[in-house]
């Protein structure tokens, strides 16, 4: 885990800042009508983690309404406060039952968001001329509703910056989220050596940060672009003829420092790859009982033969099927589950008033 040593924030390029930037312009092009009503007074915003699993409920409202029971609709308010809380108890003794059949650690970690993308949110409001004071460390996790730090500036500028500041935090946080949760899984069913690793199938422009995400949730970002590795997948494969040819050119291309895997569909194609010198093997859409089969028989071959091979496995994980795949042959598991299509960590910025 890269968190383990120093902080995975001085991973960032100079470049962040000007892609920040453009997020900046894109949102706010012409002129800004909110930013006009509000003015330059000084002012700070509270940025609160709300709820972990996207379920959409506002609790901030209750949160910010409480103390003011003299206004209109203040019954109304109290009447959904004591349903909510209904609803909590309810949840507490489903949760209840739920722990009986499952590690109370696991239960835990589905109620709780993990925030993730401080530097992102941060360089938003500098850019700003704001100020960020954060009351929770990167990669901590929180129960709602919590203040996670404070925003101090220009209301104007505050407001400004939060969508953006906003958007890119709960995908982050989601991403933290879920990666950290299925990594959990694993290593909850005796597999803690196992890599946990994300894919190149991320939002384009925002591979940064969803690779930044997987990092702090405790995984492996996988390669960042074409350059970082060569993977040779089918296409490749069918195009150079054979998957010996096309290990041979890729070592000839990228020498020494730039390691080649090779996607494989059977045993045999997993055999040839590490013939031809592949560093990585990436068993793809297996069943779970294919790779374990495969990955033994790999391993049970190869000894001793002067070969280092790592197996990875990949295709259609998810938290529901991962443990019939993992095994003490299998090295790295990919899924692009844990960063694509992930529900967001809600947030909210909130004016002191």
């Amino acid at each position: 885990m890269a968190s383990a040593h120093g902080s995975v924030s001085h991973l960032l390029p100079p470049s962040y800042k000007r892609m920040v930037s453009a997020w900046l312009e894109e949102d706010c092009p012409n002129f800004d009508y909110g930013g006009f009503v509000v003015g330059e007074k000084a002012g700070e915003a509270r940025l609160l983690g709300k709820s972990p699993v996207g379920l959409g409920i506002d609790f901030v409202f209750l949160y910010e309404k409480r103390g003011r029971g003299r206004e209109r609709g203040s019954f109304f308010v109290l009447l959904v406060l004591v349903c909510l809380i209904h609803c909590v108890i309810l949840c507490c003794i489903m949760l209840k039952y739920f722990a009986a059949c499952f590690k109370p650690s696991l239960i835990e970690n589905l109620l709780q968001g993990i925030v993730a993308g401080v530097p992102f949110f941060d360089e938003v409001f500098n850019q700003l001329d704001c100020t960020v004071e954060w009351h929770i460390q990167e990669g901590e996790s929180f129960d709602p509703i919590k203040h996670c730090a404070t925003v101090k500036g220009p209301v104007r500028k505050i407001l400004l910056g939060e969508r953006v500041a906003l958007n890119t935090l709960a995908r982050c946080s989601g991403i933290a989220t879920k990666s950290a949760r299925l990594l959990s899984l694993i290593h909850s069913a005796g597999h803690a050596n196992t890599i946990l690793a994300g894919t190149r199938k991320t939002t384009p422009g925002f591979r940064l940060v969803e690779k930044y995400g997987l990092l702090i949730g405790g995984c492996d970002p996988h390669r960042h672009d074409l350059s970082a590795m060569t993977m040779l997948k089918d296409n490749h494969i069918w195009a150079a003829g054979s998957i010996t040819r096309a290990v041979h050119a890729a070592k000839a291309a990228g020498g020494f420092a730039v390691k080649v895997e090779v996607e494989c569909q059977s045993e045999a194609e997993a055999d040839e790859a590490v013939a031809a010198g592949a560093d990585v093997v990436m068993l793809d859409n297996f069943t779970g009982e294919g790779v374990q089969v495969t990955a033994r028989g790999l391993r049970e071959r190869w000894r001793g033969k002067g070969r280092e091979f790592l197996i990875e496995v990949s295709g259609g994980l998810t938290e529901e099927n991962v443990g019939g795949f993992v095994c003490g042959d299998v090295d790295v598991v990919s899924t692009s589950s844990i960063h694509q299509g992930v529900q967001h960590v809600d947030f909210s910025l909130k004016i002191t008033h």
